[in-house]
């Protein structure tokens, strides 16, 4: 069993990734806006990014817990992703990331979605979960975004629980097979 008495600790800076996009003509839906398979694809990219700066390991997706889309991005308005660690477990890890637009005409800059996913830390040999350091937040808004974590993970407990239990009784057959 791991020891838990002697984990180090790392700051949440030191799990933070920037992305920066333009958002150009293919990358829009039919609103003109981001489609937003396009921002869910950069998101798990940084984040995965952030993962592996604090576990210094192998990790993976486990969810994309939220993502909150509060304003559209236009043609032509870059995107700018920050990500950190905001909260661990044994050996996973929350990565809160945070989205803004800019309109690169007037300098305009907006906070465009937020959201958080869970990956997990592993040995790639064996698929055995890694112990990962504890977090601990500096900033006003790392100490905020951190502060809510306990209440995320034990509504993922509570969600993941019920999936569990939902795929039990869904169909494997196709429309084609019924």
């Amino acid at each position: 069993m791991a020891d838990l008495t002697n984990r180090a600790t790392k700051k949440c800076i030191e799990s933070k990734a920037v992305q920066t996009h333009r958002v150009l003509p293919s990358d829009l839906n039919h609103h003109q806006t981001l489609f937003g398979g396009n921002l869910m694809s950069w998101i798990d990219n940084i984040a995965s990014i952030s993962a592996a700066r604090h576990s210094r390991g192998i990790t993976v997706t486990a969810s994309i817990d939220s993502l909150d889309f509060l304003h559209p991005l236009p043609s032509n308005h870059s995107v700018c992703i920050e990500s950190y660690v905001s909260g661990v477990g044994k050996s996973s890890m929350e990565v809160f990331c945070k989205i803004m637009g800019e309109n690169l005409m007037t300098g305009e800059r907006y906070l465009a979605a937020t959201s958080f996913s869970t990956f997990v830390s592993m040995k790639s040999e064996t698929n055995l979960s890694v112990l990962v350091p504890l977090i601990e937040p500096t900033t006003q808004e790392e100490k905020l975004v951190c502060s809510g974590y306990e209440k995320r993970h034990e509504k993922r407990l509570l969600n993941r629980e019920f999936n569990e239990k939902f795929a039990a009784i869904i169909s494997y057959s196709t429309a084609w097979e019924e």
